[in-house]
């Protein structure tokens, strides 16, 4: 790049060399990523007309694995966060026109799907209350913001369905809740066709957005093991030949995911004011997060701990199984989560979840789609990552940036509102929404995944709809 970015304070700049050399530090650069050029995967193939949502995934194909249906994700992740570098209305404007064109630019060619390139443009509470503090027909920040109905009623008052991220109680004091303006998730099972979209984003908006971090990852059969090995990572000789993550286990089981459209804002009933005909119809709400993983603890244990840990106790499946069933008949009640403590004295990760993330009745959408009773309300995309914690940082003593190799998760989730993702994720730790907890400790080894997972960032972002992704409700200030 001709021009570096600079960060506050005498920081690094952001330059092609700087970025190299820190990807490089982080054993996620060239030389380990090179590792999966010759990997293919059969895709169907992709629509040329992208869907109206930016979250969903076109042409994504369907493996099994122990009788288990899996959606197989994209191979490669980068994800830019950014604060934009003015604030006017008029440039505001300018502004979406150019990251319009840019985004054209690095999608020109490709398809929208796995084979060709996937871009989500979501965007934080600070580029909203910043940028647009009121609208031209005199709206005000944030009551221009998608409501979240049921919130509202439960609260007595208006609620965003757009909410600043909060620390949880696993979350140590040191998880930095970020205030970016916005994130640019680009995913493809091409490593070059995510790498130079990136590039070229950066280089077209240069004086538009000022990037704060970029980070990277994989996701997919065998992948973890050889990166972690390569790597040195403690613990990475337990992690299984083919694992799809870190952990161990796949993630990404059909059933465990929400179907296409039911993260979006509008399909579901009752859940926020976007339908019929809402200017974030067709939108979803983002949380990302990075979390460290603590491999050579969590593969100190027995397979069988570590099942229950992840699933839930009471499993006995042959030693290796990665895959697990997470269908409707094995969802979990709170009731099942508690008497499972009780009697195996553990709780497992994804029951600990399902109360809150299943649908507890059979359910009509505003489409007319039908969801069964314990049909998933999350979507997400998370992939492993071995930066420390990102690939390149605007301001490395903030965000403690090292250049040894750390394996972690850059975790990615689409809800429907922010306030569902809050209560899935209070969950995880042992509290539901009743007021009852399991009265672990939040760090016990007892309590899922929790002992081995240290998180250090979180935010939450809006996802417009395609049609709206360039700076959006900028046309109406």
């Amino acid at each position: 790049m001709a021009e570096a970015f600079r960060g506050s304070d005498g920081d690094e700049p952001f330059t092609r060399r700087v970025f190299a050399r820190r990807m490089g530090g982080a054993v996620v650069g060239a030389r380990f990523l090179s590792l999966l050029d010759g990997i293919a995967i059969a895709r169907q193939p992709a629509s040329q007309s992208p869907p109206l949502e930016q979250h969903v995934v076109p042409g994504a194909r369907i493996s099994t694995d122990n009788g288990v249906e899996i959606v197989v994700p994209p191979l490669y992740h980068e994800l830019v966060t950014a604060r934009l570098t003015s604030a006017s209305a008029r440039s505001l404007l300018a502004a979406r026109d150019e990251l319009r064109v840019a985004l054209g630019e690095i999608e020109e060619g490709h398809v929208v799907g796995p084979s060709g390139l996937l871009t989500t443009v979501a965007w934080g509470l600070p580029y909203f209350r910043r940028h647009l503090p009121r609208l031209k027909d005199g709206r005000r920040f944030p009551d221009y913001l998608p409501v979240d109905r049921q919130a509202s009623r439960r609260l007595g008052r208006k609620v965003p369905a757009l909410l600043d991220a909060v620390r949880f109680p696993s979350d140590p004091v040191t998880t930095v809740l970020e205030s970016n303006d916005v994130v640019v998730l680009l995913r493809s099972d091409v490593r070059s066709h995510v790498t130079t979209a990136r590039e070229r984003l950066l280089e077209r908006l240069k004086g538009v957005l000022q990037p704060t971090s970029i980070r990277s990852g994989f996701v997919g059969a065998g992948l973890p093991k050889r990166f972690a090995t390569a790597a040195g990572i403690p613990g990475s000789d337990s992690v299984p030949d083919d694992a799809q993550l870190f952990l161990g286990f796949t993630s990404t089981q059909r059933s465990a995911l929400g179907p296409t459209r039911i993260a979006n804002l509008e399909s579901l009933r009752g859940m926020t004011d976007q339908w019929p005909d809402g200017y974030f119809r067709h939108g979803t709400v983002m949380h990302l997060s990075h979390v460290f993983e603590d491999l050579e603890s969590w593969y100190s244990g027995d397979f069988l701990f570590r099942v229950w840990a992840a699933f839930r106790p009471g499993l006995t499946p042959p030693d290796g199984t990665r895959t697990l069933p997470e269908d409707a008949s094995v969802v979990q009640t709170e009731q099942d989560v508690l008497d499972g403590l009780t009697n195996q004295g553990i709780i497992g990760h994804s029951a600990s979840l399902q109360p809150v993330s299943r649908l507890s009745s059979a359910t009509v959408d505003n489409y007319g789609e039908r969801y069964a009773a314990g049909t998933a309300l999350v979507q997400r995309a998370d992939f492993n990552t071995l930066e420390n914690p990102f690939g390149w940082t605007i301001d490395p003593r903030t965000d403690r940036w090292r250049a040894e190799p750390a394996a972690g998760l850059h975790f990615v989730s689409f809800t429907a509102t922010a306030s569902m993702f809050e209560r899935v994720r209070r969950a995880m730790d042992g509290h539901y929404p009743d007021g009852r907890a399991t009265g672990l400790d939040p760090h016990d080894e007892e309590l899922g995944l929790n002992s081995v997972l240290r998180t250090t960032r979180r935010q939450n972002f809006l996802v417009p709809p395609r049609a709206h992704r360039s700076f959006p409700l900028a046309e109406l200030a």
